[in-house]
């Protein structure tokens, strides 16, 4: 039979150390990015590149934001409030409200200067194409 030792604050101090690292490896000049919910996203790779379906229902496509920077695809922008129902001192909020937010790492495959976004019935579709691939070539050793 193996004896383990009992170490009942190890949960706590890897939270601790992996907290410090957050703070450690963060831009201090880029502010905190919140947001207040996350859609839904399906990513999907095809022969020609990746499609990626965002659930954006009641979110206006003037309010999206898609950016491409240093191989990270980011999807940003907020579902406003609408006027919220009150009846006889009642109110029921289930959908959430505000800003979201989402990023995601593009493949070295990605073509980032083709990428094309619509929106259509609450649905945001981002189409990354692949990049052409290089055939190799041979080179000649002159001697």
């Amino acid at each position: 039979m193996t004896l383990m030792r009992y170490e009942p604050w190890s949960l706590l101090n890897q939270l601790s150390r992996e907290i410090e690292r957050l703070h450690e490896s963060g831009d201090r000049d880029e502010p905190a990015i919140t947001a207040d919910w996350s859609p839904a996203v399906d990513i999907r790779e095809e022969s020609d590149g990746y499609v990626l379906h965002a659930d954006l229902p009641g979110v206006d496509p003037k309010d999206i934001e898609v950016h491409m920077e240093n191989g990270v695809l980011t999807i940003r922008g907020e579902r406003k409030r609408e006027s919220e129902e009150e009846r006889e001192g009642y109110k029921r909020v289930e959908r959430v409200r505000g800003s979201f937010f989402r990023r995601f790492a593009l493949p070295d495959t990605a073509d980032s200067d083709n990428i094309s976004a619509r929106c259509q019935n609450g649905v945001l579709e981002v189409r990354i194409p692949k990049q052409a691939k290089v055939q190799p070539r041979r080179i000649t050793v002159e001697g």
